[in-house]
């Protein structure tokens, strides 16, 4: 666990693979996305490469997953930071801390899919765009 101040004095602890429960996820999603989470948290998580999660005391206020092909491409999914403590570095953190888990995991590229909105949030993060397809399924 790794414990920093962000820039409002509150203690932020980043754990790398803590496995929170639905319980600590569902009003941290709530708040980021405004719907209520509707996944199989311990399912999704055991078959990841990584997962990080952000505290404020007891309470999960940022997490981010990294699933995986089994070689050795990793795919960053839902980089979540609840909106009382963004823009503090909570999230770039997060991030950090799962491609360096990933890399050490073996793999060799971590992919991210994001609205353009949040391109110069991936850039700090160290991304580069790239030409990609998309189907909506749903």
């Amino acid at each position: 666990m790794q414990e920093t101040k962000d820039n409002t004095d509150t203690e932020i602890a980043y754990r790398l693979d803590p496995f929170p429960s639905e319980e600590e996820l569902a009003p941290l999603w709530r708040a980021a996305w405004g719907d209520d989470w509707g996944g199989d948290l311990a399912f999704i998580l055991t078959r990841s490469l990584t997962h990080a999660c952000a505290y404020a005391g007891t309470r999960m206020v940022g997490y981010v997953n990294v699933a995986w092909d089994g070689g050795v491409h990793a795919f960053l999914l839902d980089t979540t930071v609840d909106p009382e403590f963004q823009r503090r570095g909570i999230a770039k953190e997060l991030v950090r801390q799962v491609a360096d888990a990933a890399r050490e995991r073996g793999a060799h590229w971590l992919h991210v899919d994001y609205e353009e909105k949040l391109d110069g949030f991936y850039k700090a993060c160290g991304f580069r765009p790239t030409a990609a397809g998309l189907i909506r399924l749903a």
